[in-house]
């Protein structure tokens, strides 16, 4: 159940200095509370690590790290970790000018590979002796992101990749042996023959790699409109058969042993599609969850906040990530989604189609139930799906409080009231105060008997509904004279 929980996407690192960016993320580490935090941007122009000059008539190079320990240090007062991204280029070392996003990612390969070593060996050498290397060992350092993408990795060049992550790794192993280091972050869009070449060479050549890691989406291409993009989906199950592929890719080579991280997944990897927004997403992605921590060590949803510009500033006030969380901090209906992960036990008993149910150390027994969605859009939203389970309480007999949280189309949904607002750009305080309380759940509680130590439950969903339910034994504690025929003062 944990490996969900692993990490979770971010904006550009820089982004991160951002007093709203902070605040987001101390509300997702309240309510969620995820280990580790993975973005792009470590080593590009605003965060200001690669700082070439000239003295004496030489080239020199100083490693500036101000802003990485203020980022870091944030990080860990919220208690999350780095999960280390090493790139973009730095254009003091890049080979060529070729960008990514607006922002200017560097994608090129180093111009020279003893300084790109050097790079990558003084930010881990600082980062250890800042914050000791018992706690480093514990961040997994990802080299690069896609670089069998032409975008992300001039010429999608496999051969030049195997020679920057020889280089990186081996100097991430220089600092101290027992760092973890992997890769190579593929897309989904990778041949199958991408991996097993990766494997072949970090074998044939002895270089180390701690993890293997991938991407997944399943989204089609971009269908532009002004400000943002709609696209086709794939049924979600295609993210699971993603989230498999590293291991049948890897069977049979050196690297069929080693965890598999999914450092990037979700329906669209697109921030400017609203799709994120919807009910609808919590409940395509609440299967996916309930079920991936069978194939893969972790799963990282790309990502958890609207402060995310890949395609520019944004121009919608809903954007990309789990929430609307641009110092306003309403949250969508897949943040509810993990917010209910988080309240779940730890002990699987029982999965199916439409439902997961597990139980903590108390005996609680929690229920994550969705309702089933049409992926194409082309039909109504399935109304009225019932889930009936009957769970064990942990008591023979007696009663157990069933407590029910739920988001859909009509509750939990800021996105919905957003539009029924009029789509508003900059909300007045009273449309935000209505956003706020519309994104909240609905929530609703009853007694349950227990018939030989289990209660019956019948839950009947809505349009896209996603819900907990939490069942407690009730140790009853009424005093013998409570009478409540006598609420109001009155005699039998």
């Amino acid at each position: 159940m944990s490996a969900w929980r692993h990490c979770v996407g971010a904006g550009r690192f820089e982004l991160a200095l951002r007093r709203d960016y902070q605040e987001s993320l101390a509300l997702l580490q309240r309510e969620i509370g995820f280990r580790h935090i993975r973005q792009h941007g470590l080593f590009s122009d605003g965060m200001g690590v690669h700082r070439p000059y000239g003295h004496g008539g030489e080239r020199r190079v100083l490693h500036s790290f101000t802003y990485v320990d203020q980022v870091v240090d944030a990080y860990l007062e919220l208690g999350v970790r780095p999960f280390v991204e090493l790139g973009f280029m730095p254009p003091g070392l890049a080979s060529g000018d070729q960008t990514v996003f607006w922002w200017r990612g560097n994608v090129t390969p180093p111009s020279d590979r003893k300084e790109w070593a050097a790079l990558v060996r003084g930010t881990v050498a600082h980062l250890v002796d800042r914050y000791g290397l018992d706690e480093v060992r514990g961040w997994p350092i990802e080299v690069w992101n896609e670089p069998d993408l032409k975008d992300f990795w001039q010429h999608a060049d496999q051969d030049a990749y195997h020679d920057l992550y020889e280089a990186a790794a081996n100097a991430v192993k220089d600092v101290d042996a027992s760092l973890q280091v992997g890769g190579p972050a593929l897309s989904p869009g990778a041949d199958d023959g991408w991996l097993p070449r990766f494997a072949e060479f970090v074998a044939a050549r002895d270089v180390p790699i701690d993890f293997v890691s991938r991407h997944a989406y399943t989204s089609g291409a971009a269908q532009h409109v002004p400000f943002g993009v709609h696209q086709t989906l794939a049924p979600a199950a295609t993210l699971l058969e993603q989230f498999a592929a590293p291991r049948r890719q890897l069977a049979g080579t050196a690297l069929a042993g080693l965890p598999v991280h999914i450092t990037e997944f979700n329906s669209s990897y697109r921030p400017d599609n609203p799709i994120h927004d919807t009910a609808f997403h919590a409940a395509y992605l609440a299967p996916v969850v309930a079920a991936a921590g069978d194939l893969v060590d972790s799963f990282s949803y790309w990502t958890f906040c609207d402060v995310f510009e890949e395609n520019g500033i944004p121009a919608a006030l809903f954007h990309g990530g789990f929430g609307l969380l641009t110092h306003r901090q309403v949250k969508k209906p897949t943040f509810h989604l993990y917010a209910f992960l988080a309240r779940m036990g730890d002990q699987v008993v029982a999965r199916g189609d439409d439902h997961l149910v597990t139980r903590d150390g108390t005996g609680r027994v929690t229920v994550l139930a969705w309702a089933p969605v049409d992926h194409t859009g082309r039909g109504p939203a399935e109304v009225g799906h019932r889930v009936r389970l009957s769970v064990p309480v942990g008591q023979p007999s007696g009663t157990a409080y069933v407590a029910r949280s739920s988001v859909s189309e009509e509750a939990g949904n800021a996105w919905a009231a957003w539009r029924e607002l009029g789509s508003p750009r900059s909300p007045s305080a009273r449309q935000l105060d209505a956003l706020h309380e519309a994104a909240e759940p609905a929530r609703r509680h009853h007694a349950a008997p227990v018939v030989q130590g289990r209660a019956e439950l019948d839950l009947t969903l809505a349009a896209h509904e996603v819900t907990l339910v939490e069942v407690t034994a009730v140790h009853d504690e009424t005093p013998p004279w409570w009478d409540d025929a006598r609420l109001l003062g009155g005699t039998r």
